[in-house]
This record gives C-alpha cells, structure tokens and sequence, in this order.
C-alpha cells in the first residue's frame, strides 16, 4: 500500500527528519454497547514547515486525533513521534515539557485565561519554560506586535474583538517558535473577513518561521491553500479528493 501521508514530492520540498509521527494510531472508547472505534490505525509524517489540512465530517474523530498528536490524549495503540522522541514514553513531566518547546496549540474558541492581560496570556507558554518575566514579556509583545495588536497588550479578552482575541491566541501559540502548530476549526468561530485575515496571519508565520501547520476544518476553501488536505473517514486517513 502506498503511504499516501507523506509529502507529495511535487512540493518541492527537500527531505528532512520528520518533526512530527503518527504511527498506527488507535482510539477507542467504551460504551455499554461496546467499545467504538474512532481511529483505527493511522499513519501520518508531517515535515518542518509542512501545511496539512484535515478535513472530515463532523465526529469523524479529527479532534481526537488532533488531541493526540498534541499528547493532550493518550492513543489506544500505536506511537506518536516528536522529533523522534516517542511522545507517549515520556512520564507526565517530561512529556509536557517536550509539548510546551515544540507544539502551540490554536483553537475554534481562544481559549485565552479571561483574568489575564493579552500580554499575559502569551507570556504564560514562557513562563512555563522559567524564562526570566521581563524576557518572557518581551517577547510576547514582539509577537502581539506582529499579529497588529500592539496597541493593546495590556487589554484583557473581554476588551479584544473576536478577532482580536484569535490572534492573540496564534500569538500565544507561536511565542516559543514551536517546531508545530496544531489548530483545530482556528476560524470556525470568526466571520468570513476575520477569519481570512487570521489564516493568513497564520500562513504568514508558518512561511516566516517554517513552522508547519496541521489545521482541522470545515472550511474547504481554507483546505485547499494547504499543502496537502487528507479525509479522516472511518477512523483512517486518505487524501482528500476536492472538487476543483
């Protein structure tokens, strides 16, 4: 069978070391009917500064596997890699200190701690790392600057817009220069306008920093900008076949 997850060589794309791997993932939950399969052995290899869209309908599994490609849940069977590190091998300490230096995280919904400042909430990723504060703040204000919001760094979320609120949230992903980014439905929640800008906020950084990008949408228009678009469908992978 060919592995119809790695990069199409027509990208242009010269080889490098994968910095993110699933490999023969499975998830299962348990019902009183029985268990229900959601992932049922998926393979995927995403290189530096590779853009995958994944697309599926609803309950499809996309978020579950978004969550464990990020290690925020724990697969059935199977291994994911982090720069070759097995993620999952790792005690709980370990593992969320590989998460906070390689992956950021984007959300349908900011997700952004309401009590905080703007700056605050994308400091936080480097305080976690025990940067110095005056450093961590430093560079989250470069950040909140390069998204267009520097004018409002000391703004809690109940003062930003909707879509002022979502780039912070990119901004927060991006501040430890993370070798990943994983968002699930990042404009699901924003107007069409907004939305197109915060996506291409984020193609913007993804070029500047090779940051790859692994986005799960709807939104097809927002799919076929990526690099690759696979389906999740019947808890396996598949290049997505789009209309033209």
């Amino acid at each position: 069978m060919t592995d119809s997850t790695h990069p199409d060589p027509a990208a242009g794309r010269k080889p490098t070391p994968p910095v993110l791997e699933a490999v023969s993932v499975e998830r299962s939950f348990t019902e009183v009917r029985g268990a229900l399969h959601v992932l049922r052995g998926v393979d995927l290899t995403i290189h530096a500064g590779e853009r995958i869209a994944i697309i599926g309908a609803s309950g499809s599994g996309k978020t579950t596997l978004l969550q464990i490609l990020g290690g925020l849940d724990r697969p059935s069977g199977g291994e994911v890699r982090i720069n070759g590190q097995p993620l999952f091998a790792l005690g709980e300490a370990a593992r969320g200190e590989l998460r906070n230096r390689t992956l950021g995280f984007v959300y349908q919904f900011h997700h952004l701690l309401p009590e905080f400042t703007a700056l605050e909430n994308v400091a936080m990723p480097l305080l976690i790392r025990r940067l110095p504060v005056a450093e961590a703040r430093r560079e989250a204000a470069g950040v909140l600057e390069r998204v267009g919001l520097g004018a409002r760094l000391d703004h809690k979320p109940a003062e930003l817009s909707g879509g002022e609120r979502q780039r912070a949230a990119v901004a927060r992903a991006l501040v430890t220069r993370p070798s990943v980014v994983l968002a699930d439905e990042p404009t699901g929640n924003l107007d069409g306008a907004t939305g197109e800008r915060v996506f291409e906020l984020m193609l913007e950084l993804n070029r500047e920093r090779d940051t790859s990008l692994v986005v799960v949408t709807h939104d097809l228009v927002l799919a076929r900008r990526m690099d690759r678009v696979l389906t999740l469908d019947d808890g396996r992978l598949s290049p997505a076949e789009l209309a033209a």
